[in-house]
């Protein structure tokens, strides 16, 4: 009988983790759900017990405070993790000299810091067992800078350095580290970051958050290093490469500047 394997997810409790816990526990994964909103994670606990027998542990922690991984990981009692799906994170908009100082370093500890401690923590086990998979969710945004998203897209940009180098150490280990890039996705994300006026999203048919769980979970199981949905987020990701930076950071001022009515 082939033991239960266990997936332990950040930011699980909306949007692009919520869709990816579904996905794992279709799959027969044991789930630990992590997010703030323990009845929300209650919740998916109930129905993904209706719906596939799935053993979920609900972890109610907030990342964006230091030391709270650690602690998500001392909860765990030694409880091996074969895949760790880091996809906690939020997104600020407006000019940088404008923007909340505490919301900006709230970000980068939970974009950043977050998901670099749980990584570091979790990783060891999977090498001494020659088997893992992490899953870090990036973003298009980590292809360029960010003009009013400056920090936002600066952590994207660490997340995708971060899981490239990883995947590259850990070659031929057993473990696989992949970066999921989606670009502009259906969740509270635009709302949370206040980016609703954006010309980046509003009126634009964007990628819905099931398509991207998909994708990125495919992905995953195949050990890519990263993964881009959509044909063009792919293009104007690759187009960067081949542009002046100063030209490249002009238009993504253009077009993430607020619609004029």
């Amino acid at each position: 009988m082939t033991e239960t394997r266990t997936a332990l997810i950040t930011g699980a409790s909306s949007g692009i983790g919520e869709e990816l816990a579904r996905l794992f526990a279709a799959d027969g994964y044991r789930l630990v759900l992590v997010a703030r909103s323990t009845d929300k994670l209650n919740e998916l606990a109930r129905e993904f017990l209706n719906a596939f027998k799935t053993e979920t542990r609900v972890i109610s922690a907030d990342l964006g405070r230091p030391g709270a991984a650690a602690e998500i990981v001392a909860q765990l009692d030694g409880a091996p993790v074969d895949v760790l799906v880091n996809n906690a994170g939020f997104g600020l908009f407006g000019a940088f000299a404008e923007t909340p100082l505490d919301k900006e370093l709230n970000m980068i500890q939970l974009n950043v810091v977050a998901l670099t401690h749980l990584t570091k923590l979790l990783l060891p086990a999977m090498l001494a067992r020659k088997s893992g998979r992490v899953l870090n969710v990036a973003s298009t945004a980590a292809f360029q800078p960010g003009p009013l998203m400056a920090v936002y897209y600066a952590t994207k940009a660490f997340v995708l350095s971060l899981s490239e180098a990883l995947a590259e150490e850990l070659r031929g280990s057993g473990v696989t580290v992949t970066a999921l890039c989606p670009g502009p996705t259906k969740t509270g994300f635009q709302a949370g970051a206040a980016m609703e006026e954006s010309k980046l999203v509003r009126g634009k048919d964007i990628m819905d958050c099931k398509t991207v769980a998909r994708i990125g979970y495919a992905a995953l199981m195949k050990g890519k290093r990263v993964v881009i949905p959509g044909a063009r987020n792919k293009m104007l990701a690759q187009s960067v490469r081949f542009l002046p930076r100063s030209t490249v950071t002009r238009a993504v001022m253009r077009a993430q500047e607020r619609v004029q009515h």
